[in-house]
């Protein structure tokens, strides 16, 4: 009696199924569309800036005399702390959304679906990401607008969005790692709403370093905030800055992979649970 052995092929990625790079660029595709045809979340989170600009900077412009920055001008020296703040309020309403698709069961839905688990994550950074460059630009365009005085060669504006990019990245991060830990959007907004004021005050971005006491100086010094907006002030908008750009550019690159790490494991420790 004759036998033949056989063998069972390998098994192998069908052709329906989506590449990480694909299903995360479909994913960014939905949250970046829903984010610019909601005419009331973009009001929402660009209006606030703005008025930190228009109300705020023109205001103190005339009561306040800086003697570092954008051109002895207030717009333009605090340009870069109120861009900082529109990106990290980009990064919490990228965290929103992840919060309200794990809470409505959309998460689970991918997470049954062939789509890769990394591409969820990268989907939902990139979108988050996107958001948060996107009120940075309009906030930019509005400071100018308002006097703000804007030097720098091509390289200098490269540098600018590589600390930009850096910065946005570790606050999207964050947002999505707090995201992942809470099921409830009132204690998503609690624990976000803490690093505000800290983001904000506790950094060089509304006076300059150099005239801070020392306890500040040291909470400065620890935010990675203040090396976006040294950086930026050093880079395009023609002032001096308290920091060496390296070292701006070397803190907000490892805020950017602090956050995603962060991230990345909440959202692993999350969707075992999911």
């Amino acid at each position: 009696m004759n036998t033949t052995l056989t063998t069972k092929p390998a098994m192998q990625a069908t052709p329906n199924q989506p590449t990480s790079l694909a299903a995360a660029t479909t994913i960014w595709r939905k949250h970046v569309g829903k984010f610019l045809g909601n005419a009331e979340e973009l009001f929402g989170v660009i209006v606030q800036p703005i008025l930190w600009v228009v109300l705020f900077g023109v205001g103190m412009r005339s009561a306040v005399a800086i003697g570092a920055g954008a051109g002895d001008d207030y717009v333009g020296f605090m340009l870069p702390g109120i861009i900082a703040l529109s990106a990290m309020g980009g990064a919490i309403g990228g965290g929103m959304v992840w919060l309200d698709e794990r809470v409505r069961g959309i998460v689970r839905e991918y997470l049954v679906s062939p789509v890769p688990r990394l591409a969820i994550l990268l989907g939902n950074v990139g979108s988050t990401l996107t958001k948060s460059l996107v009120q940075a630009f309009v906030i930019f365009i509005v400071g100018m607008l308002m006097g703000a005085v804007v030097r720098g060669d091509v390289a200098s504006w490269l540098l600018a969005l590589v600390l930009l990019v850096g910065y946005a990245a570790g606050f999207s991060g964050l947002a999505l790692a707090v995201a992942s830990i809470t099921d409830d959007l009132m204690a998503y907004h609690s624990m976000i709403m803490l690093l505000n004021l800290p983001v904000l005050f506790l950094s060089s971005a509304l006076y300059p370093l150099s005239a801070l006491p020392i306890w500040m100086k040291i909470g400065a010094l620890a935010n990675p905030t203040t090396y976006l907006v040294e950086g930026m002030r050093g880079t395009i908008l023609g002032g001096s800055s308290d920091l060496p750009l390296l070292l701006s550019l070397a803190v907000t690159s490892a805020f950017a992979v602090l956050g995603i790490a962060i991230a990345s494991r909440a959202f692993a420790a999350r969707t075992k649970r999911s």
